[in-house]
């Protein structure tokens, strides 16, 4: 029941023109920053820890333009979730990097995309997997139901949703040494021990390792992509970039410190529209004091 009914939200949700979606969902940011709910304070204090040098206003400024983004995010979600992903690759304006990308799936030894959570990540996996057959790592929800849902929302013909997991990985490491393609939002923390602490915007985060790992014994190429949204409503720009050949190094440290900065600069490309209201430092390492959000 749960799911039917959230499924049925969002499909209503869904109905609505994309660019009412854009100005309700900038609306929405705003009554979440305006009310103080957890999300507005979490980002608020995340652009803290992260643009230590810039000016008050400034900050400020981004992050109320990051609260009305992720508003935006929230509702254009909705709507592709529930949408045929033709219809919704129609708001793709731009591609920049495609010839990037055809190269590396031309070469056969498997290709990884390694996508921040920065614009809306649901349609930057819709048009990988119009490009041809996508294995895509997700971390499932607790409740079983959600996890069914999320399954239900994301499948598209040639997507394999991967469940990070021993299992998982292990089908992971087939897809690319079958010169398939893989899709993972490496900017998650992942549990002590399955990551290295690396430099994220100057603070040491827990990073995972498994992304590097994957490009070592496989030799596949890393990209970096993100669908950035245009401004006014005006559709999505896929944007696809190199990655440091350190990522796939067999230094770990080394190559968790690589991923971590080609993320940074994915972000700085378009820093409000990053999900800045996720806890990315809540582990620390031995012997350091926690950081507090709230």
């Amino acid at each position: 029941m749960p799911a039917r009914l959230l499924h049925a939200a969002l499909w209503l949700i869904g109905c609505l023109p994309y660019r009412a979606l854009h100005a309700l969902g900038g609306m929405l940011g705003g009554l979440v920053r305006g009310l103080g709910l957890r999300e507005a304070r979490v980002a608020r204090r995340s652009l803290e820890l992260c643009f230590p040098a810039m000016d008050e206003a400034a900050r400020r400024a981004l992050w109320r333009e990051n609260m009305a983004e992720t508003g935006r995010t929230l509702l254009e979600t909705a709507r592709f979730w529930t949408r045929p992903a033709a219809r919704n690759l129609a708001q793709v304006r731009e591609v920049e990097g495609r010839d990037r990308f055809d190269a590396a799936r031309a070469a056969g030894r498997g290709l990884i995309i390694a996508a921040p959570h920065l614009g809306n990540w649901e349609l930057l996996n819709q048009w990988l997997a119009a490009q041809g057959e996508l294995a895509i790592l997700y971390r499932p929800p607790r409740q079983p139901w959600a996890d069914a849902l999320i399954r239900r929302l994301r499948a598209q013909p040639g997507v394999t949703q991967v469940r990070a997991e021993a299992s998982g990985v292990r089908t992971l490491f087939k897809h690319l040494k079958d010169g398939g393609t893989v899709g993972i939002l490496p900017d998650q923390q992942p549990k002590r021990g399955d990551g290295e602490f690396a430099p994220f915007f100057d603070i040491p985060a827990l990073t995972m390792s498994l992304l590097s790992r994957l490009a070592c014994k496989t030799g596949a190429t890393v990209l970096m992509a993100f669908a950035e949204r245009l401004p006014d409503g005006a559709g999505f720009r896929i944007r696809i970039l190199p990655a440091p050949a350190a990522i796939g190094g067999e230094d770990t440290a080394r190559a968790c410190a690589a991923l971590n900065a080609a993320l940074e600069a994915c972000i700085r490309l378009a820093p409000a529209q990053y999900q800045w209201s996720y806890k990315r430092f809540t582990i620390r390492p031995e012997g350091e004091a926690p950081i507090r959000y709230e």
